[in-house]
């Protein structure tokens, strides 16, 4: 992604390569899922109702929860 970048090759040598990392963990959880959901979706049930209307994922701010 960032071959020829001194600074992206310094982060990676300073905290590890956290997208490769987080990348590999999203598709093994994936995976995972998929591998749930499957049976469920192949017994001849329904699929799992989709969220509705209204329904909007919110992004956690980063640093401590709510006390």
């Amino acid at each position: 992604m960032f071959q020829d970048s001194p600074i992206y090759d310094r982060l990676v040598a300073e905290c590890g390569d956290v997208p490769t990392v987080v990348r590999r963990e999203a598709e093994r959880v994936s995976r995972e899922l998929e591998a749930v959901m499957r049976p469920m979706l192949s017994s001849g049930r329904e699929r799992p109702p989709s969220p509705g209307n209204g329904w909007q994922r919110t992004a956690l701010l980063p640093g401590p929860g709510p006390n």
